[in-house]
């Protein structure tokens, strides 16, 4: 194992599984003092560039091939491959004097209960199987958590950009999701808040609202 290696991590999307590969981030940088680069799609870039402990950002936004032009001049020494599609591999393909290492998307299993209803997906949370990737590289779970880093110019003043009744204490509901199926229905989400007791924040993408 390389002392301080420079290791490039592969997710192209989305906000949510973005989030969900922060812990994996965060022991690579604290427990090996590595050089941390994400590879992702632009519209999820400001979703990673405030995390501390990611150094740099690169993103697809021209073709595949001249992504990869820009990611083998960074002379690598591990990349860590948290989506394990069809770009991700090319990418190892292309970068193959690279050791790599993939979590297990568990493709099949995912399609058995998608589409008959039949569960065999790992028991194990999604977390710890992008874990098992790094884990190679001797790392450990921290049991820390998510992590999502606000830059100053996003955040939002209580006093002066809520209301008064928000200033003690609030919930923050997210509502957005790429795809149908990962939003909550209308009027689910409005018996969800009706039993919140205290202040509601929507927040996320656009919804349809039906």
């Amino acid at each position: 194992m390389k002392e301080n290696p420079k290791i490039l991590i592969l997710r192209f999307s989305s906000i949510g599984d973005i989030v969900l590969t922060t812990p994996v981030v965060r022991v690579l940088k604290s427990q090996l003092n590595a050089e941390i680069h994400y590879c992702t799609k632009p519209a999820f870039e400001k979703i990673v560039k405030p995390n501390p402990y990611i150094d740099k950002v690169h993103t697809l936004t021209g073709s595949l091939g001249d992504l990869i032009k820009e990611l083998k001049a960074e002379n690598f020494d591990y990349i860590v491959d948290l989506h394990n599609n069809l770009r991700t591999r090319i990418i190892k393909l292309r970068m193959r004097k690279i050791p790599s290492f993939s979590y297990y998307k568990a493709n099949i299993e995912r399609f058995l209960l998608t589409k008959f209803k039949i569960d065999k997906m790992p028991k194990n949370h999604v977390v710890d199987r992008y874990m098992s990737a790094a884990l190679p590289l001797g790392v450990k779970n921290d049991e820390l958590g998510l992590d999502y880093f606000i830059p100053p110019a996003d955040e939002v003043d209580i006093k002066t950009d809520l209301p008064e009744s928000f200033h003690k204490e609030y919930v923050a509901v997210v509502i957005g999701g790429a795809h149908a199926t990962k939003r909550l229905p209308f009027h689910k989400l409005v018996e969800l808040c009706d039993k919140i007791a205290k202040p509601v924040v929507l927040i996320g993408g656009l919804m349809t609202l039906r």
